[in-house]
């Protein structure tokens, strides 16, 4: 026979763990309803924290009316995606299907080199020679290779179909920041008190760490990589490159994961020599040689702080962003993997000092 406080207690403990459970599928039911707008509000936020000291100066400029303020900085965010990103998004897009198409078909090949190569002074000959065999060698390659790279088409396909659906998406992200922009204190105020909750010595700290590491990422990361991909797929409308925009989407993608983008501009330069008038293709290559090291003047300029994240933690935010939330993924996967990543090394290395301070 229970005596009547542990049938009290066996009570409680049921209504505990219905009380639980509710939570447990209201939470639930409350991530599954968000979950479609987890790509744009994470954009949105990653924007209003970049964004934000711009927000200040400009608010300032304006005698402190936020309203425009905001406003202003959201209808130039909108005519930057809305014109020369969605200009270089739709070459992209066009380069990415027609990859997939003769991907799907087994028609993919390698140029041969112009004949003028042969008479470049010097070079000319061992060049052209070398790039004959090197094209001759990868066409022979390529007829193994392809029909098992079929399957990558699908792949393209559906990046190129989702670009729609992810120009939308940035679209609704910048306007959801702009409305973010006038209440970032409340915002910062109620991230500081949920932090408070989790880490009540550290809530401060990793939320400046946050916040230095998303403006770091996003500006000197993806900003210096977007303008570097925006004006390498300029020059290369310019000099008339086929699947300009699919180049400048690699170039892009070479420059967010810090390998650079003169494995691109180089063969490029090359191209221009080997088909153009020496004066065009010296103001070219001079317009190209400005965007390859582009980054190492930006970067150090807007980044404010050197940025600790390894290199590869960037690549598989990158990676594992695009495949999870498709071309909007591309962005904020690795700020947010970032993000994670100074966190959690920030967290084990006080747990550290506290330790080593405690012996």
């Amino acid at each position: 026979m229970k005596t009547p406080r542990q049938l009290v207690a066996g009570d409680e403990f049921i209504q505990l763990a219905i009380r639980l459970g509710l939570l447990a599928l209201l939470i639930y039911w409350s991530f599954v309803l968000v979950r479609p707008f987890v790509p744009i509000l994470a954009w949105s936020a990653v924007l209003a924290v970049a964004l934000y000291p711009v927000f200040n100066w400009l608010t300032a400029m304006l005698a402190g009316h936020a309203g425009i303020a905001a406003l202003v900085l959201t209808l130039i965010a909108l005519g930057v995606v809305i014109g020369p990103a969605a200009w270089l998004g739709i070459g992209a897009v066009e380069g990415v299907r027609e990859l997939a198409e003769q991907l799907s078909a087994g028609n993919v090949v390698v140029p041969s080199p112009m004949p003028e190569i042969r008479d470049w002074p010097l070079i000319g000959g061992p060049l052209h020679d070398l790039w004959d065999r090197a094209s001759t060698n990868l066409r022979a390659v390529l007829r193994e290779v392809v029909p098992h790279l079929k399957p990558l088409a699908g792949i393209l396909f559906a990046f190129a179909s989702n670009a729609g659906v992810g120009a939308l998406k940035f679209v609704l992200a910048v306007v959801v920041a702009g409305f973010l922009l006038p209440h970032g204190r409340q915002l910062a105020a109620a991230c500081r008190g949920f932090l408070s909750r989790i880490v009540p010595e550290q809530s401060e700290h990793f939320l400046d760490l946050a916040g230095a590491t998303i403006r770091a990422v996003s500006q000197g990361v993806i900003g210096v990589a977007v303008l570097q991909a925006l004006l390498a797929g300029i020059g290369f409308k310019l000099a008339g490159i086929p699947s300009a925009g699919l180049l400048a989407l690699v170039v892009m993608l070479l420059a967010i994961v810090q390998i650079g983008a003169a494995i691109v501009l180089f063969p490029v330069i090359i191209w221009l020599w080997s088909t153009k008038d020496f004066a065009t293709a010296l103001a070219l290559t001079l317009f190209f040689l400005v965007v390859g090291v582009l980054d190492n003047v930006l970067k150090p300029l807007v980044m404010g702080r050197g940025l600790t994240t390894p290199a590869l933690v960037i690549f598989v935010g990158v990676i594992g962003g695009t495949l999870a939330h498709g071309i909007v993924g591309l962005f904020i996967g690795p700020i947010i993997l970032a993000v994670a990543w100074e966190l959690i090394t920030a967290w084990i290395r006080d747990d550290r000092a506290r330790l080593a301070g405690q012996r």
